[in-house]
């Protein structure tokens, strides 16, 4: 049985309805907060068989589309919640996907992320520590690169010089596994992600906030005059390589049982570029503003995928333009317009 918390965000959703389909057991939490609209994570939910009504009820509830899959309602940070939930249910491996999300939100609601990404984090391991799960799989970032000018990214690359704190948060994440992993031989793996986009995406996301502003006549912003580049990552090919990493034999290691991965598209693309194919998509040429960077932000991610490669045979196969395609092809439908 495999647990995977956040079910109901963007990646969690997607990984739950590809494990759940190939006949997994799957238990998936989610504390449905309201970073964002909640009404997505509700719908996301809905995609998945889970019944709004039977959750708001009794705080869980069972898959009309997939039996295996059950989604209970509890947060990371609930302690007695989270040891409950392992005394229920006999997990077997653990995915992490729960986490407070967004670079600039950290700015003004520091605690948020403290309260999920650390301290939910910690009763995470505990958990699995306590339980003697099998393998965790948690959800690191590239953001954990911070500063660093080297491109492409490597794991071996310092990330001693986060630039926001959801990005520091990300790295505690992974000194906190490696030290379970030492004291307790703990196997863990986290998958630093990069820019991830696609349908049933964070509405908080650049392409999410484009197409809302391209559609009603706004003007995007346009931060570090479009000076910037990401690596830009489908979902559908994160979401694989979550799944290898799950279900496939760990490759063989001395010493520490821990690892991190890169996992991206190995192939960034400029914002102005990103803005152009999203123009083309939508049929809308966009009104832009420009404006200076962000605090938090960093002008450009580039993930070197060599290590996930190497030991599972894995490399993203979505090219940017099939992806913003299939994207707005679900926003309109969603959005309805």
């Amino acid at each position: 049985m495999i647990l995977i918390t956040g079910s109901a965000g963007f990646i969690g959703h997607a990984l739950t309805n590809v494990l759940a389909k190939a006949g997994k057991e799957v238990v998936g939490i989610d504390n449905l907060n309201d970073y964002y609209n909640p009404d997505l994570k509700w719908s996301r939910l809905a995609d998945a068989g889970i019944s709004r009504e039977e959750v708001e009820a009794s705080g869980e509830a069972v898959s009309t589309r997939f039996p295996n899959y059950r989604f209970r309602k509890l947060g990371l940070e609930d302690r007695h919640g989270m040891g409950k939930l392992f005394q229920d249910f006999s997990f077997v491996k653990v995915c992490n996907l729960a986490a407070q999300a967004g670079v600039r939100y950290s700015l003004t609601n520091p605690l948020a992320y403290v309260d999920s990404n650390v301290t939910g984090f910690v009763n995470v391991l505990e958990n699995c520590r306590k339980h003697e799960i099998e393998h965790l799989v948690y959800a690191s970032s590239s953001s954990v690169y911070g500063l660093n000018d080297k491109v492409p990214f490597a794991e071996s690359d310092p990330v001693d010089q986060p630039a926001s704190l959801y990005a520091a948060t990300k790295r505690s994440n992974e000194l906190l596994a490696h030290t379970y992993s030492h004291l307790y031989q703990l196997p863990t793996t986290g998958l630093r992600f990069f820019t991830v986009y696609g349908p049933w995406g964070r509405p908080d996301m650049a392409y999410s906030l484009f197409s809302d502003a391209i559609l009603n006549g706004r003007p995007i912003k346009v931060f570090n005059h479009g000076e910037m580049s990401r690596d830009f990552t489908y979902v559908d090919d994160i979401v694989e390589g979550l799944r290898r990493v799950l279900v496939t034999p760990r490759p063989p290691q001395l010493g520490v049982p821990n690892r991190v991965y890169n996992i991206g598209n190995g192939s960034p693309v400029s914002l102005l570029n990103f803005i152009e194919i999203m123009e083309r998509h939508l049929g809308v040429t966009a009104e832009k503003e420009y404006l200076g960077m962000q605090p938090g932000d960093v002008e450009k991610t580039f993930a070197d995928t060599t290590a996930l490669e190497e030991d599972y045979d894995y490399r993203a196969t979505t090219d940017l333009d099939e992806g913003i395609g299939a994207f707005v092809k679900w926003y309109r439908e969603y959005y309805k317009v």
